[in-house]
């Protein structure tokens, strides 16, 4: 029996894509039903981290449905509540800026409106080298708004690259449950 389905869209950060395919793989084997979905630069882009064929090929091995990769393909998330919950994992800085302003200008972010837009929650897992940057008060707006949840984050390379925050993946199916039930997992910076 399935438990909710999930749209899981994926942007551009690629080195976090392993991680993001074992956390959509948790969600299949939990019940949930998985709808995946790439912004174009995901669904197109072939990468030292592997090729986007493969990457599109992986997600639907995994949840047994069609990559959506289109603004009009996610146009009717919404409007059709398709899903109870979506997923953004990995969100980059760039998807981070563009929710926070009304911008719906690829797939993942037209996702996110049209689902918002019947007032389901979205779960957003983090992956940037700004977020204590210039994606600081994209954050910080984005908390603020209703129906907007983050999986917990920490700096990934304090030394390195100081204002780098990356989400912790493994808690994806924890927080999903959490956004389900409108609760936001604490803490969320560590």
């Amino acid at each position: 029996m399935t438990k909710a389905t999930i749209g899981f869209a994926m942007c551009g950060s690629f080195c976090t894509f392993s991680k993001a395919f074992e956390q959509m793989s948790a969600l299949v084997r939990e019940g949930y039903e998985v709808i995946p979905i790439m912004s174009q630069n995901a669904f197109t882009t072939d990468t030292r981290f592997g090729a986007a064929e493969d990457m599109v090929k992986r997600a639907e091995l995994i949840t047994g449905n069609r990559v959506l990769s289109t603004s009009v393909e996610t146009e009717p998330i919404g409007p059709k509540q398709m899903c109870d919950l979506l997923i953004i994992a990995p969100c980059t800085g760039n998807t981070l800026a563009k929710l926070s302003l009304g911008i719906t200008d690829t797939s993942v972010t037209m996702a996110a409106k049209s689902h918002l837009r019947v007032l389901r929650p979205v779960l957003i897992c983090a992956a940037t080298n700004d977020a204590l940057g210039a994606s600081a008060q994209n954050i910080g707006r984005l908390m603020n708004t209703k129906n907007i949840y983050f999986v917990p984050l920490r700096q990934d390379d304090p030394v390195k690259k100081p204002n780098s925050l990356v989400a912790d993946f493994n808690r994806i199916p924890e927080c999903a449950a959490a956004a389900l039930e409108g609760r936001q997992v604490q803490p969320v910076l560590f």
